[in-house]
């Protein structure tokens, strides 16, 4: 038996998949619990995550979110952690900023703060939309933070629908 492969399908066409079931997104948040850790460094910055996290919360219908604050990115994780282990969330955020600076102190925040958020979302298996920005300047920063905040919730509402229906016998 040889191995031919099928010519690629038009676009809008799955005849190579024809049995595919896609499961697509939801984007409701009606009856979602969600977690928030803000970190309070560049408290300015985290506000205005927080502000776009809410909006989208309010766009997408979720009406029960709980807040906890930690001293900085590094201290999410934790936090983070803690949540995910109550079994109160359907879905978490990581709202934060590091904003380089002129040592490498940026870089060992920035990294070990995003592989401790991913860690626990793998460990717990509980969604979590990480939120901390990491920029060269507190004006990079406040041009993302609103948009990122709002783009936060959506991902958490969108993962916390999936990881629901994925888990619901067909």
């Amino acid at each position: 038996m040889s191995f031919k492969p099928a010519s690629p399908p038009m676009p809008g066409e799955r005849s190579a998949c024809a049995n595919l079931r896609e499961i697509e997104p939801l984007t409701s948040g009606s009856g979602l619990s969600i977690g928030i850790a803000l970190s309070r460094f560049n408290r300015d910055i985290g506000d205005g995550l927080l502000s776009g996290c809410c909006l989208g919360l309010s766009e997408l219908g979720v009406s029960s979110a709980e807040l906890v604050t930690v001293p900085g990115a590094l201290e999410l994780p934790l936090a983070l952690k803690w949540q995910a282990e109550t079994g109160r969330f359907d879905a978490l955020i990581a709202l934060g900023c590091v904003i380089r600076g002129e040592t490498y102190h940026f870089e060992v925040v920035a990294n070990e703060s995003a592989r401790g958020i991913l860690d626990v979302q793998l460990a717990t298996g509980v969604p979590i939309a990480n939120a901390v920005l990491t920029v060269d300047s507190e004006e990079q920063a406040q041009v993302r933070m609103v948009q990122k905040g709002r783009e936060a919730a959506h991902c958490a509402v969108e993962m916390a629908n999936l990881r629901a229906r994925i888990k619901r016998p067909a």
